[in-house]
Parts: C-alpha cells; structure tokens; sequence
C-alpha cells in the first residue's frame, strides 16, 4: 500500500435500520409480475383447467409464502447462516444428487423433485452463495494461494454445476458459475488465477454445448435467427415479434395477440416478450430501472456490511438477481442464445420465486446489521493495490 489518508472524527455508532427502499423495489417487481402472470395466462388457464385464475392463484400462494420467508430471513442476524454454511452446502448437494436418481421431468429436463413442487437448482443458487460467502471470509490472504483459494473453489463449482447438469440445466449451472467467479473476485482472488479459471469454464461451457444437438441448434438459431422461422428460431422470432407490436406505448395491459398460442413459455421464459407487448418500451425500461435500482441497493448494502462474510453475501446475492435477469431479457431480445431462465420476481413459479424473495431476506437482513456512524464519518483514501485484498471496500473496515 503507498499511502492511506484518514479523515473525520469518531462519532456515535448505531444500528442502521431494514433497507425500505429495497422492500419498496421488490414490492413493485412483485405487483408487475402478478399483473404479467394474470394477462398471459387468463386465456391459456381457462382453456386447461376450466379456470382462468388457475395460474394467478398459484402465484399468489407462492408469493405470500415468499413474503413470509422474506420477512423471517430479514429479521434472522444473517451472521447464523455463516456457521451452519458447511450444512447448508450439505443438504442441497443431496438435494440435487436426488433430483439426478428420482427426479421429475419436465419439458424435456429433469429438474423437479415431489411431483414438480420443488426445484432445487433454484434453491442451490442462494446455498450457493452462503456458502461461498462464508468460504471466501474465513480464508483472508489464503485465497489467492491456489491450494487454498482456485483449487477448493473450483472442485466446489465444479460439483455443483456437475449435479445442476446432469438435469440437463445448462443455464442455471451458468449462472452459478458466473455468481460464483465473481465472488471469487470480490474475495480478493489472484486476477491471474481467475483469468485462468475463466478460460476453463468457457472451454467447459463449450464443451458441453457441443454434447448435446439441441444446444448446438440454439446457437446456430442465435446466429442465424431468420435459418428456419417456423422451426429451431419459432420462439425466438415471436418474441421479438411481440415486443416489436407493442411498440412505444404498448397495446395495454391484457392486449396482447402472440400469446394466443403463438409464444411458447410465454408466462416463464419468455414473459419479457409479453411486457414489451402489452407495456411497450416504455413499460420494459421501467422494468430494467428496477433491477437497476435493486443492482445498487444491494451493492450499496455490501459496501456498507460491517463483515466479510456480510459483504461478500450481499454482493453474491445481488448477483445473482441481477444477472438471471440480464440473461432472461438478453434471451428475449435476441442479445444471447436461448436459455431456459426465468426472470426474477416476475415469471411463474414457485421455486423461482421463493429464492429471489429468500436472496432479499438475506440482503433485508445484512443492511440491519449494517453500522451507521452518526455525523463526520471516518473516511480513508486507500492508494494501495487492490489485488491484495477483496475487492469491495467500505467505510471503517477493521
């Protein structure tokens, strides 16, 4: 480090209070999603199950028990699931070894467990992230020694997204992965090491890619969307064609004609393109603002997280909301190949939606445990280098 300089006095130190500004962020998601869910599947509902609410009231249970988790987890100091981290990792290894030997399946993957209730994949995102979290804290200036840092790390990523694959699940084990590496950053990783592990991981990704025909078709049709309109690129190029009619303004909330049988997965994967339809442009960069919003208070919790393991938690967990929905809307607008991810808070299902509302319990539960420094706060103006140590600093870090 060449120089540190320190300013301000000590003032009184308290507690800082729940993140409102989260909560109220999360909330709009939430009513947006229920709105998207009742339009796109009114019709389909009624046509199924003799009951166009049949999907909305699903959604609604799943959310007022998200709620519930979301409060519980807010209100639990998150530093308990630090030492019950090893546990966690534990269970939902076995959860997904489980799904691999009896799962269910469902549109051509075997991802569900208790006739499609559960799917833990979803639930491995935020284990994932604990675990991770309270891995890379405990290790200090170790994790840059491949020993101690890439080698563990990497067998660890590697196992999960082995298990996540063997359901046929490229895209979730991507997310983890990704979640995963940039924790690994904010750790305070050797970037050389990192570097390396990237240019594994993509070879890896590639690799599987070519293993499986139907994702070899996928990037051809990412490629060359307009190869064969009625087959491998039909969804695609429905999707763009709703969001291409809704325009500016959109056609109005339940106004939308692709989902009359023409959108496939129109109320998970695909429910951005039914957005755009029936809300417009307008209605998506509202939507994109959201995640925004969401992107910085969940960053601006981590720098304030009086710990480690609080810091590299919330910094995980807001990755992992941010980029699922990065890639869901970048499917959508033909901005990356297809990948079967839902968008957080605003797709049906139920697993997917308890671990977005259970990813901002924990957050909800690191800014309570946030200090506050009343009046002129310390502040330092660090000139070192910054690859020896993480990467995500804050105020009055011990």
């Amino acid at each position: 480090m060449i120089g540190e300089q320190v300013i301000g006095r000590q003032e009184r130190i308290t507690r800082a209070r729940t993140d409102y500004v989260l909560v109220v962020i999360v909330a709009a998601l939430c009513i947006v999603g229920l709105m998207m869910v009742y339009s796109a599947t009114f019709d389909m509902a009624y046509l199924e199950y003799g009951n166009p609410n049949f999907f909305f009231h699903r959604q609604m249970i799943w959310m007022g028990l998200g709620v519930v988790v979301m409060i519980v987890l807010a209100r639990i100091d998150y530093r308990l699931w630090q030492r019950w981290a090893i546990l966690i990792m534990a269970v939902t290894l076995l959860m997904l070894g489980l799904v691999a030997l009896t799962g269910n399946e469902k549109f051509g993957a075997t991802r569900w467990l208790w006739n499609g209730s559960i799917q833990p994949s979803e639930l491995a995102k935020v284990s994932v992230v604990i675990y991770i979290a309270a891995w890379i804290s405990s290790k200090g200036d170790k994790i840059r020694h491949v020993t101690y840092g890439l080698l563990p790390f990497a067998i660890l990523i590697g196992l999960v997204a082995g298990l996540i694959l063997l359901q046929r699940d490229l895209s979730t084990a991507f997310l983890i992965a990704v979640t995963s590496g940039l924790m690994f950053f904010f750790g305070g990783a050797d970037l050389l090491q990192l570097f390396a592990s990237l240019a594994f991981g993509l070879a890896t990704f590639a690799f599987m890619i070519k293993q499986e025909p139907y994702r070899l078709e996928r990037i051809k049709t990412f490629l060359n969307p307009l190869a064969d309109v009625q087959g491998s690129a039909y969804q695609l190029n429905q999707a763009l064609m709703a969001l291409a009619s809704g325009g500016l303004l959109g056609l109005g909330l339940g106004g939308s004609k692709q989902k009359y049988g023409y959108v496939p997965a129109l109320h998970t994967d695909t429910i951005m393109a039914i957005v755009g339809e029936e809300l417009g442009l307008i209605g998506c960069l509202v939507l994109l603002g959201l995640f925004i919003w969401l992107a910085y208070r969940g960053f601006k919790i981590a720098l304030d997280a009086p710990d480690a393991f609080g810091m590299l938690l919330a910094a995980g967990l807001t990755c992992s909301l941010i980029v699922q929905a990065l890639v869901n809307m970048a499917v959508v607008t033909a901005t990356l190949p297809y990948a079967g991810i839902t968008l957080p808070f605003i797709s049906y299902g139920g697993s997917s939606l308890l671990a977005s509302m259970a990813g901002v319990g924990l957050l909800l539960s690191v800014s309570r445990g946030r200090r506050v420094i009343q009046g002129t706060r310390h502040a330092s103006v660090d000139f070192g280098r910054r690859d020896r140590r993480a990467r995500v600093s804050r105020i009055d870090r011990r």
